[in-house]
């Protein structure tokens, strides 16, 4: 009789952890993250899975893709179509585009509402910024801004978005209530991205021919300090900031540095430069995993992808990706 419970025992005890490893395994795959790259020359976005860091797919879409972002959901990813004057909206489960959404003229970035809409877009051609109504596919507002919009930020709590103007050089700040622009504040020259840190107290803008990135107080909206790169046989010219990335606990910045093919890693408080990691060259835009442990880079002439270490910060893994890589995000879960 003992022998057969221990028996039964047994076969139970094999089960339940047959069944265990089963939902382990199943759960491990559900977390693998996808990182969806716009490629700006070949019309497509690449999928590459982050746990095996490979390409699983290439997708089609509009005409020079750049803005990428998901939904709040992960279920839909938005793309910017700037030759096409579109906003492609694709399917993540299919890549399929579903639906286009009106974007106004030349789409070259964007960003989401934190409720999940509206979707705030830079029109780089018109000079101004369109706020779309995602559901409705409805124009809710068009703010004019300072000539070739691109960057856009929007702040933790959602009441600040600001676009930066390449050629006007300024960061504007726009009330998202009211739709109106309450500041402007002037940067060094080709500011092509606005970065907000985690507590909502300082704005990161990176200026692509100024080779600096300005750090601006939000409260006073004030220029605080001024960061400058330099890069042992590298010269000045080919410094050019574009993306730039803070970490949740405000630690460090990651500053993407265009031809200079480094990745600069800042202590963003003290504003020091800890470390150049060379990438792929060109590098245009970043993306963190959403645990930060690692930082995806778009590398437009080299076309492909580098993985960075946050922790050990240095280069993982180059990814081959489509024609001209441009812009990046990652799924949420």
């Amino acid at each position: 009789m003992v022998a057969r419970a221990g028996a039964a025992w047994g076969l139970a005890g094999l089960r339940t952890a047959l069944l265990a490893g089963l939902w382990l395994g199943a759960a491990g795959h559900a977390e693998a993250l996808t990182a969806y790259v716009t490629n700006e020359k070949a019309n497509t976005v690449s999928v590459i899975d982050t746990e095996t860091m490979a390409v699983t797919a290439t997708w089609k879409v509009g005409r020079r893709p750049r803005g990428v972002t998901l939904s709040k959901d992960d279920k839909e990813l938005f793309v910017c179509a700037s030759d096409d004057d579109r906003i492609d909206v694709l399917d993540t489960a299919t890549g399929k585009v579903v639906r286009s959404l009106r974007s106004g003229p030349d789409p070259e970035q964007f960003i989401l509402d934190r409720s999940g809409n509206p979707l705030y877009v830079a029109n780089e051609d018109d000079s101004q910024v369109t706020i779309l109504d995602i559901e409705k596919n409805k124009v809710l507002a068009e703010v004019p801004v300072g000539v070739e919009p691109e960057g856009m930020g929007l702040s933790p709590d959602g009441k600040i978005l600001v676009n930066t103007s390449e050629t006007t050089n300024m960061a504007h700040f726009i009330d998202t209530k009211t739709f109106e622009v309450i500041d402007n504040v002037l940067v060094d020259a080709r500011p092509r991205f606005a970065e907000f840190s985690a507590d909502g107290k300082f704005l990161w803008v990176s200026a692509e021919v100024g080779g600096t990135v300005s750090v601006i107080d939000v409260a006073t909206r004030k220029v605080i300090k001024k960061i400058t790169f330099k890069i042992p046989s590298v010269t000045d010219e080919q410094i050019q900031p574009v993306g730039v990335r803070l970490t949740k606990d405000g630690t460090r910045a990651f500053v993407a540095l265009g031809p200079a093919n480094r990745v600069a890693v800042v202590d963003a408080k003290t504003y020091e430069v800890q470390k150049y990691l060379p990438v792929g060259q060109r590098v245009w835009q970043l993306a963190f995993t959403p645990d930060e442990k690692q930082l995806y880079t778009t590398n437009g002439t080299s076309n492909d992808v580098s993985v960075i270490d946050v922790e050990a910060l240095r280069v993982i893994k180059s990814i081959p990706v489509g024609l001209l890589p441009w812009g990046v995000v990652i799924s949420k879960k």
